[in-house]
């Protein structure tokens, strides 16, 4: 089955989580990710464990997909190994610090007076303008800036970080949706462009209802635990053996939901009979639901609620995750060979297409694995060409 980003070669400069998450992206539905790396050391995630046999699983699970090749881009002989690379390719991904790539002389400016059709996707914690541009920003650094701890965590509480590194995470994705678009822009006009992705932009975009909620009322929100703000029921409740989340979200799933309660009476009570009503008597009808629940198990209010079309959940831990039918049905875990760690579980590919399926074709690759590979097929130099730049040290 062929791919949709067959023939689409992408530079990827990037490290760590945002910028490597955006080229996995690509790579999964079939670019060609060729991974610069520094000498000897590397994606700095390489050195983040878990560890097996050596190896960052860390790493191996964002990087599957890509060559690998080592270049010293401080080392004049490499940046023009890297300029010829540039006139061959379709995309450069970095995310450097602003201005990290214009001191090396590679800044899009540069590198588009190259290669005119060139995309450039950078992505980094502000930007590359405003006056936080030049600053340097992790993860915790833009949820916390973002407003998302502000809202996140128990009620009452203290404002949290939420768990998977969502600022990263949001940037890699925008960042892959980004250069789509842009390469849709060339193919219709033949002209490349920049594409400047910021982290903390990314947190504001996806605050939901939380700015709209500010707007309405003057109110900043807080964090109110795992219950929704303007839907109610829409949270978790307590079971003989657990607890279940259920989220009835408009007024017909909440008389499905009293119906397999036994409690008509609820959906005509003149407190719950719309969504603004129970969201305001929110505090009176949980205590009700609870009541109910706490009589079965998980499982069985599982299988009463999805016969009624209640949208429902178990709250799951990750090994079980791992273990859900539907989760291993779309091969959302998948199993990779590795030559040094041997057999690995990873997520899959999230996004399933009749026509051109993304799919882990190979394990993330092993650092500068590909550079004599990628040196003859791309730039056509021989052997001893390599050899005699090896000895130069900019590999």
């Amino acid at each position: 089955m062929k791919q949709a980003l067959e023939g689409i070669k992408v530079l990827d400069l990037t490290r760590v989580l945002a910028g490597p998450y955006a080229t996995m992206v690509m790579a999964d539905m079939g670019a060609d990710v060729i991974k610069i790396e520094a000498p000897e050391v590397g994606d700095d995630s390489r050195q983040f464990g878990p560890y097996i046999q050596n190896e960052s699983a860390y790493f191996m699970s964002l990087n599957r997909n890509k060559r690998s090749i080592t270049l010293n881009l401080k080392a004049p002989k490499a940046k023009e190994l890297f300029i010829e690379m540039v006139k061959k390719a379709d995309v450069v991904v970095e995310n450097y610090r602003p201005g990290t790539m214009e001191k090396l002389g590679l800044g899009y400016e540069e590198l588009k007076k190259i290669n005119p059709r060139i995309i450039y996707a950078a992505s980094s914690g502000f930007g590359h303008s405003g006056p936080y541009s030049k600053r340097a920003a992790y993860d915790a650094v833009v949820q916390a800036m973002g407003g998302i701890m502000s809202i996140t965590g128990p009620k009452g509480g203290k404002p949290t970080r939420v768990g998977p590194s969502i600022g990263d995470v949001t940037a890699g994705l925008f960042t892959a949706i980004g250069v789509l678009a842009a390469l849709n822009y060339r193919n219709n006009t033949g002209v490349g462009q920049k594409v400047d992705v910021a982290m903390l932009d990314c947190q504001v975009a996806i605050l939901e209802n939380a700015i709209a909620r500010y707007v309405v009322t003057g109110e900043a929100p807080k964090p109110a635990g795992n219950r929704h703000s303007s839907i109610t029921p829409f949270e978790p409740f307590e079971t003989i053996d657990g607890e279940i989340m259920i989220a009835a979200g408009n007024d017909a799933l909440f008389v499905k939901m009293c119906e397999v309660f036994g409690t008509e009476e609820w959906a005509q009570d003149e407190r719950f009979k719309t969504n603004p009503l129970r969201t305001k008597h929110v505090e009176e009808l949980v205590p009700l639901i609870t009541e109910v629940t706490r009589t079965k198990t998980t499982k069985e209010w599982q299988d009463l609620l999805d016969k009624a079309g209640v949208p429902n959940g178990p709250i799951n831990t990750i090994d079980k995750v791992m273990e859900d039918p539907q989760v291993l049905a779309r091969d959302m875990i998948i199993e990779v060979d590795h030559p040094v760690a041997g057999h690995l579980k990873m997520a899959g590919v999230p996004i399933k297409m009749s026509e051109t399926q993304g799919i882990v074709r190979t394990h993330a690759p092993l650092l500068g694995q590909h550079t004599e590979e990628i040196l003859k097929e791309l730039l056509g130099m021989s052997t001893e060409e390599i050899d005699a730049l090896k000895k130069e040290n900019i590999f």
